[in-house]
């Protein structure tokens, strides 16, 4: 085998690869979330962890791709007494859709949330820790929900 047939040949087998990942086709071991916030994955080499905070609040979970839904399920816990609230914001291609809230607590303790949500890809995604639970004026910073680690 040349070696330009060598390299079209492993990079289409990484094209490959790359789109089953973006596209959900994880391995048959893949279970699916449950929609409880606990942390339900959709096995091992499909998931992403990811995590947020602002002041005595933080948001961690996983996320994965299911039949074209990315799937984020996570946990807001706040160790002080205000409010705080877990906000999502996706684009698709250049439309830019407005900040949604995916959970709140007011005090300690701890609250589980699932966001689904359409994905092709052309979609990008943040969550964000913010103060309070009406708006996104005081709040962390935003972290990426929809890169993905390749390998």
């Amino acid at each position: 085998m040349s070696p330009r047939t060598r390299t079209l040949a492993t990079t289409a087998a990484l094209a490959t690869t790359v789109a089953l990942a973006l596209y959900g086709a994880g391995p048959a071991t893949a279970s699916t979330g449950t929609g409880t916030g606990t942390g339900v994955t959709a096995g091992a080499a499909a998931t992403v962890p990811w995590s947020a905070s602002h002041d005595t609040a933080s948001a961690a979970g996983e996320r994965w791709l299911e039949s074209g839904t990315l799937v984020l399920d996570g946990t807001l816990t706040n160790t002080g007494t205000g409010c705080y609230s877990v906000w999502t914001r996706f684009a698709h291609d250049f439309v830019v859709l407005p900040s949604t809230k995916q959970a709140e607590i007011c005090g300690a303790g701890s609250v589980g949330f699932t966001v689904r949500k359409s994905y092709t890809y052309t979609t990008t995604g943040t969550v964000r820790v913010c103060r309070g639970t009406t708006g996104t004026t005081d709040c962390g910073q935003a972290v990426s929900i929809t890169h993905w680690p390749i390998g």
